[in-house]
């Protein structure tokens, strides 16, 4: 693997940077160790943290309410697309808190508004990847109902025929989404690079690591369904404390010494 030095009057050619980021194999303790990480970044920034999880509660409040009140499928999509499109930009506030922590500083929210503005660019190629793979989760979402029974009292076997095939189309499309983002934000905040590049690294590292991230993304699972079982209030803590714990899993997952960082400025 080509090694780049940086120095002030030189930077890296991107022609010889690897295709993807390294990173590192990962014990079974890793997801805990990230979990524990975040928690201390939660309250060690509890203001800043709770204002990102509190607009995630009012985004998933506002979905929810409007589904319910009108029951238009074409509402319902447009404001969860744009929920993805808001979604990484609230994540990438949380991972800039836990980078003004690990440096020293105290968490600002205008630092974090600068960090998002400057890599606005990248953060909305990687939403609209994310809404493609959306839309395209619809449509077969719609299709599997092809395997609904259209009896008035179906026989079990038919429903769990339904309920199986929806399962397994569903899994793989959250394994997707799961894979291509569970690194590259946070790579992209922390350095110099493109999505696509950020997005393959983000699919291989969790590829090299398929056990201990099946069991992050369980984890990340249940958190979510305690916010949805609490009628979303759940999630001003859980967005927070998950959020920090992402930025925790890239720097002890991924080698990204090869790009640049991105330039350091005071809070």
């Amino acid at each position: 693997m080509a090694q780049t030095h940086n120095t002030p009057d030189s930077r890296p050619d991107p022609r010889e940077l690897p295709f993807v980021a390294p990173c590192r194999t990962l014990d079974r303790r890793a997801p805990w160790r990230w979990l524990r990480r975040g928690w201390q970044d939660f309250l060690h920034a509890p203001r800043q943290s709770l204002s990102h999880g509190l607009i995630v509660v009012l985004l998933v409040i506002t979905i929810g309410h409007a589904t319910w009140r009108f029951g238009n499928l074409g509402l319902f999509l447009g404001l969860v697309s744009g929920f993805v499109f808001l979604g990484p930009v609230l994540a990438l506030g949380l991972y800039s808190i836990s980078c003004q922590l690990a440096r020293g500083y105290e968490p600002r929210l205008g630092y974090c508004l600068r960090e998002g503005r400057r890599n606005l660019g990248n953060v909305m190629v990687f939403a609209v990847i994310l809404l493609v793979v959306f839309l395209v989760w619809a449509r077969a979402a719609s299709m599997v109902h092809v395997f609904f029974p259209v009896e008035a009292d179906p026989h079990w076997r038919d429903l769990v025929v339904f309920l199986g095939v929806g399962s397994v189309v569903g899994a793989v499309f959250a394994a997707i989404v799961f894979a291509a983002s569970a690194f590259s934000l946070p790579m992209i905040l922390d350095r110099k690079v493109d999505t696509i590049t950020a997005v393959l690294t983000s699919v291989n590292a969790v590829r090299c690591n398929t056990g201990v991230m099946a069991l992050w993304a369980v984890i990340i699972g249940l958190g979510v369904l305690v916010g949805l079982l609490t009628a979303g209030l759940g999630f001003a803590l859980v967005i927070p404390v998950i959020g920090h714990a992402t930025w925790h899993a890239y720097r002890e997952t991924i080698v990204a010494d090869d790009w640049p960082e991105q330039p350091e400025s005071t809070p």
